[in-house]
């Protein structure tokens, strides 16, 4: 079977940032095909090969992925034994719904700090309502952290849930939004982690 992944700029696609790093994390072989995003044909070109019109999307042989999260849940399936989520069962769901959360949520930070991979922006005034979801993704994240107990990723060792909040913490980055010491850590272990210095090499090359 030949897998081929889709996606948008190395620079400005936070979507197509968690979807291959499940694949990368799992060591799948797969192939590129990437778009050239915020271009007079970037939706045709994206519409021949994903139904949606978006990026990422896994092509398989017969079937294709057109989301993320789904594209997490199918490498996590079809490649158990790298553990994308938690094993133990609670642990799991917690994972889960912080995974799901951050899919379908936090469109007030997304609007006012959009995705970039570089440093000392200043975003404009936040609202209430961003901040509240800063907080709450800090709450998130030191939750999953004293439930696993661990102290490295989220959960142990880097899964989904990771994957999801990579581009999140692009954007503190990018921002300069002061993260709590007790998350400092947590913030340099996923900037340093391979697959996400691997990325940031493969922007650097597009730029």
């Amino acid at each position: 079977m030949t897998t081929k992944l889709v996606i948008g700029d190395f620079n400005k696609s936070s979507w197509s940032l968690r979807g291959w790093l499940a694949l990368v994390v799992a060591d799948v072989p797969f192939e590129i095909i990437k778009i050239k995003l915020e271009q007079s044909d970037t939706r045709q070109r994206i519409l021949q090969y994903s139904p949606s019109g978006k990026v990422p999307a896994l092509l398989l042989d017969d079937i294709v992925i057109n989301d993320s999260l789904a594209i997490c849940e199918y490498i996590a399936a079809a490649y158990p034994a790298v553990n994308l989520w938690p094993q133990d069962s609670r642990i799991k769901a917690l994972a889960r719904a912080a995974a799901a959360e951050m899919h379908s949520g936090f469109t007030n930070l997304r609007t006012q700090m959009s995705f970039g991979l570089n440093t000392g922006d200043t975003p404009e005034t936040l609202t209430a309502e961003t901040q509240g979801e800063i907080q709450r993704i800090f709450s998130i994240w030191s939750n999953l952290l004293e439930r696993s107990g661990s102290k490295q990723f989220l959960c142990g060792g880097f899964g989904i849930v990771d994957a999801m909040f990579v581009p999140v913490v692009f954007r503190f980055r990018r921002y300069g939004i002061t993260v709590p010491a007790y998350l400092q850590e947590y913030v340099e272990q996923v900037l340093a982690y391979p697959p996400v210095q691997q990325w940031l090499k493969l922007a650097a090359q597009e730029v």
